[in-house]
């Protein structure tokens, strides 16, 4: 009788290296040691982004993401062309910058007659600010109970693990731009409530936050409240036109508040801006409708009713007007009779 053992699931097996349990198995998030099992699993074989998205029944943008969390951490290189996992469980270090030696540093010396130097071209625009990297935000997080508290509910509030990147992103509207982590909660449950919860989205709202100094719960409670009235205002709008459901543009908001908030005007008048705008021009224009409600608002008119009126006097004032000019017809010019018109006596024969 043969006797073998049954080593079932043993017989294939791959290894993982400690550093994986030891250092990141806290600080990683699930995508993140799914793909980097994949990628062990398979070393040595040829592995592209597209196999390891599919593998994992994830978008490649969310794989890319994932990985960038090892490469960034020195586990993992990557290449544009695919994966090549070389793995090290000792981070790659970054290289610090150097003081500049006292020669390079020493001012030159004064020059009595500084030649003629051509003139200064403008500055160069602003570099884009570098993200924290994963490294430095995973320590952000064991150091500041707020920031660690941030990543939570933003994971709670999107339903999904947030990815280095976005988690980057949140990191730097805090420190960077300024936001307090309940203004950014607040700012990611209104992405999330209109489905624009994706990081460029995210960041874009955060920076125009920041610029317009939304540093206090008070302040962000105002502006979602604003926000919602003009999403409010845009849906009256698109019942008004009969127009699909969208996003409107930053423009076409700016519009339709001061439509409806600043001037006061119904839907009723708005669609009668957009059925005289249709008349005129064969097309929806906005820029064209502004211009009608504008005029509109400078002289009091707020119902159908007075712009119908003030229609209908416009009429009649251009119809008088084109009764008063002189006409030129030349054939009723021919066969005018002087002698009715001008009241003179008949030419009477001579007698013979």
């Amino acid at each position: 009788m043969d006797i073998s053992l049954n080593l079932g699931a043993w017989n294939a097996v791959f290894a993982v290296p400690a550093c994986l349990v030891d250092q990141h198995l806290k600080l990683a998030g699930a995508v993140q040691i799914k793909a980097l099992l994949w990628i062990l699993r398979h070393a040595g074989e040829p592995l592209s982004l597209d196999d390891l998205a599919a593998a994992l029944g994830l978008p490649v943008a969310d794989v890319k993401d994932a990985l960038q969390y090892w490469i960034e951490t020195g586990l993992l290189r990557g290449q544009e062309a695919g994966l090549a996992p070389s793995l090290s469980c000792t981070p790659e270090p970054v290289p610090e910058p150097q003081s500049p030696s006292p020669e390079e540093s020493a001012e030159p010396p004064a020059e009595t007659d500084p030649p003629s130097s051509p003139p200064a071209e403008a500055p160069p625009p602003p570099a884009r600010r570098p993200r924290p990297s994963s490294t430095f935000v995973a320590q952000r997080m064991t150091q500041s109970h707020e920031i660690s508290f941030l990543m939570q509910e933003a994971q709670q509030i999107l339903g999904r693990t947030i990815s280095p990147a976005l988690s980057s992103i949140l990191l730097s509207i805090h420190d960077d731009d300024g936001l307090p982590v309940d203004v950014i909660i607040m700012l990611l449950a209104y992405v999330k409530s209109i489905g624009k919860d994706n990081s460029n989205y995210i960041e874009s709202v955060a920076k125009n936050w920041a610029a317009e100094e939304i540093f206090t719960h008070e302040q962000a409670e105002e502006k979602l409240r604003q926000l919602s009235e003009t999403a409010q205002m845009w849906r009256n709008v698109e019942n008004a036109l009969g127009i699909s459901h969208r996003s409107p543009s930053a423009r076409e908001e700016q519009y339709v508040r001061r439509w409806m908030a600043e001037w006061g005007f119904r839907q009723d008048m708005i669609r009668e801006a957009y059925d005289r705008c249709v008349n005129s021009t064969g097309r929806m224009n906005f820029n064209y409708m502004n211009r009608i409600l504008e005029r509109w608002h400078q002289s009091g008119i707020s119902t159908p009713q007075q712009a119908a009126w003030e229609q209908n006097e416009k009429a009649a004032a251009r119809a008088q007007e084109t009764a008063a000019q002189p006409t030129y017809d030349l054939e009723a010019y021919e066969t005018m009779d002087f002698r009715e018109d001008w009241d003179l006596p008949e030419t009477q024969p001579k007698k013979a």
